[in-house]
């Protein structure tokens, strides 16, 4: 099991990597090369600078055991195709019975924004996105941690 971050434009970094290390769980962070990160403790990856570059990487080291943090719909969706976890930085936990749903509001959206529309943006981040995103995220480890503990003990038993 590891954290999988598309880092580019993840404000929770420090929250993943706080967690990460008090459950000892490795992290990668991947970034384009427009982006430096080194936090002491997770393994960086950086990606050529092309569309969908980092999500590519992603998904070629991504294990149904491993938690990605995202904010990309479309990638969420691959993850959760393959049979991992996903989560956003508002602690939006993406499942098999939101992501379609989420999916067609995106291409709403632009739908809209090629028309010459406006759709509204994200509101300004708060402490209190912080800590939704925490204790989800959290949470969200606790209970992968539980799967994976209980597969162990089953294969134990063969």
């Amino acid at each position: 099991m590891q954290i999988l971050v598309d880092a580019d434009a993840c404000p929770v970094k420090q929250i993943i990597v706080r967690l990460a290390k008090q459950y000892n769980i490795p992290v990668t962070m991947l970034i384009d090369t427009s982006h430096e990160l080194n936090d002491g403790y997770s393994t960086v990856i950086t990606v050529d600078k092309q569309a969908d570059s980092v999500d590519y990487a992603l998904m070629g080291l991504l294990t149904r055991e491993d938690i990605v943090v995202t904010q990309d719909f479309g990638l969420a969706a691959m993850v959760i195709g393959k049979g991992a976890r996903a989560i956003n930085q508002n602690a939006l936990i993406f499942t098999a019975e939101n992501i379609d749903r989420l999916l067609l509001e995106r291409h709403i959206g632009q739908k809209i924004r090629r028309s010459g529309g406006r759709t509204k943006g994200p509101a300004k981040r708060t402490k209190d996105d912080d800590a939704r995103f925490e204790v989800a995220f959290e949470s969200l480890l606790m209970h992968t941690l539980s799967l994976k503990s209980l597969e162990q003990f089953k294969s134990s038993l063969k």
